[in-house]
């Protein structure tokens, strides 16, 4: 029994790979939920109403704030989450008046390893010292307190772009990735952040553009 013919008519995903050099034109400054506060929060959620008692306040450890703070691969290089290159990058649409929820399916970024306290975490490698920055903020309910977080002031990192080569070309997104670092940003302090107008951090530029 003869069969029939079927034409196909959805194309095979064109993904490519491209890979870029970023060069921080301003401090990037990464704040990760400690996992001390992770577990306190669950140990209170587990206590129920017996965690309505009066708490004694921990003296508080200035480096091991810091150390929480950061992102550290199982290989030992410091890095940052690299969802917020992507985030960045879908942001950054809404500047040239491309659909960000065509590039939410179109552009992804490789990571360099995984977090090795939670390993379900994609990291970029940063290459750069962190130092301490210890800088005022507020809760929502207005109060201030002292944040303690890692601080790179000069950084560098090599990011690794998968895209839709039927959305994008090399260029857009070459050209997506400047605006993404010039005009969005990254981490803490990003010009884009969704708390405040930024603290002019975490900005960057593609070497050589």
């Amino acid at each position: 029994m003869a069969t029939e013919a079927k034409q196909v008519t959805i194309k095979a995903p064109n993904l490519q790979v491209a890979e870029f050099k970023i060069i921080g034109n301003a401090p990037l400054v990464v704040h990760r939920f400690s996992a001390k506060a992770k577990n306190m929060m669950l140990d209170k959620m587990k206590a129920g109403t017996t965690a309505r008692g009066k708490k004694v306040r921990e003296a508080f450890d200035t480096k091991a704030a810091f150390n929480e703070a950061r992102y550290v691969s199982a290989g030992g290089w410091d890095g940052f989450n690299a969802a917020a290159i992507r985030h960045a990058l879908i942001s950054a649409c809404r500047l040239v008046g491309f659909k960000m929820t065509l590039a939410k399916l179109s552009v992804f970024v490789l990571p360099d390893g995984w977090d090795e306290l939670e390993p379900q975490i994609p990291l970029i490698r940063i290459f750069g010292k962190a130092r301490i920055l210890e800088s005022t903020a507020r809760v929502e309910t207005g109060q201030a307190y002292v944040t303690v977080r890692p601080c790179y002031d000069k950084w560098h990192s090599v990011v690794k772009i998968q895209f839709d080569g039927d959305q994008f070309t090399l260029g857009d997104v070459s050209n997506l990735l400047s605006r993404a670092g010039q005009q969005v940003g990254i981490c803490e302090g990003r010009p884009d952040s969704k708390n405040s107008a930024g603290m002019g951090w975490g900005t960057f530029t593609i070497a050589n553009k």
